[in-house]
């Protein structure tokens, strides 16, 4: 009888310890979840990298992610749509435990909650690495991978310092994303603010206007501008289109700057910080290039 009641006991325990809930910060506040999931799907680039980087396998997810270093996740996961319209049909056989939504697919999840749990995980507006870190600890807590958050914001921030260093006394920079022949600039505030508030660049046209596409410039403002460095993201390229951002900067405006004469126009990967802005992998590799081509 004592036998059968210790193993009853027992049982009880290891139910309570499979369900036990665990809370964690999400863009929409903390949210209580039985945790960590088993079947994810995920309908943001920038939490699918960090989730990656994590080590978490995601179940299901939109076709195309644009970013090549996720390529082998888009082909492991089941397709359950693209990022703006999810495949309900396909999404209810796969019948995830948590459903994360971002910033392109947060209006999503109140007809997702209808499948699964959702989180939303956008991170946007100031204090975008700030918001980085804490998807990097929320992910690890929620999926049992707290070492590993731990270390993975131990490296960014040892890249961040890295290229904190490389930019420091270097000049200012005007950082402008290009579609087509269209470019706006971006300053503090905007989805590329950080590159001058957390590296400590400093801003080459001051009071630009912190709109979610940039503010609209033409050649002449980047020639009045005149900045030490001319920081480049091709939208084009980003999305999987040709991309024309040196054929549309190849203006004589533009060469009269000292970013053009001294051959400092960089141009990122437009992919990760554009499609993937706040994942952990892309911050990390757009402070790489950086700290390359300004430090070197």
């Amino acid at each position: 009888m004592k036998s059968a009641l210790f193993a009853g006991c027992i049982v009880a325990l290891a139910a309570t310890a499979t369900f036990a809930e665990i809370t964690v910060t999400t863009a929409t506040g903390a949210v209580t979840l039985a945790a960590p999931p088993q079947t994810v799907a995920a309908y943001d680039v920038a939490a699918i990298d960090t989730m990656t980087a994590l080590d978490i396998a995601v179940t299901g997810a939109p076709a195309t992610l644009y970013v090549s270093y996720l390529d082998s996740v888009a082909q492991d996961a089941a397709p359950v749509g693209t990022l703006f319209e999810p495949d309900y049909e396909k999404l209810a056989i796969l019948a995830p435990d948590l459903i994360v939504v971002g910033s392109r697919s947060s209006e999503l999840a109140d007809p997702l909650s209808r499948v699964a749990p959702v989180i939303d995980m956008s991170i946007a507006g100031t204090g975008i690495l700030d918001q980085t870190r804490a998807r990097i600890a929320a992910f690890g807590t929620l999926f049992g991978k707290e070492d590993r958050a731990t270390a993975l914001a131990a490296t960014l921030d040892q890249k961040l310092g890295d290229a904190r260093a490389a930019v420091h006394g270097k000049g200012n920079a005007l950082i402008v994303l290009t579609n087509g022949n269209k470019i706006s600039a971006f300053g503090e505030g905007s989805r590329f603010g950080w590159l001058h508030t957390d590296l400590g660049l400093p801003m080459a046209a001051q009071g630009l206007a912190a709109e979610t596409h940039g503010q609209a410039i033409s050649f002449e403002f980047i020639e009045q501008t005149d900045p030490d460095w001319l920081i480049v993201i091709d939208r084009g390229a980003a999305i999987g289109q040709e991309g024309a951002a040196q054929a549309t900067l190849d203006n004589p405006l533009v060469a009269k700057t000292r970013a053009a004469q001294s051959g400092q126009i960089v141009y990122l990967d437009a992919a990760p910080i554009y499609v993937a802005g706040g994942g952990a992998m892309s911050v990390m590799r757009t402070l790489d290039e950086l700290t390359a081509a300004v430090g070197g």
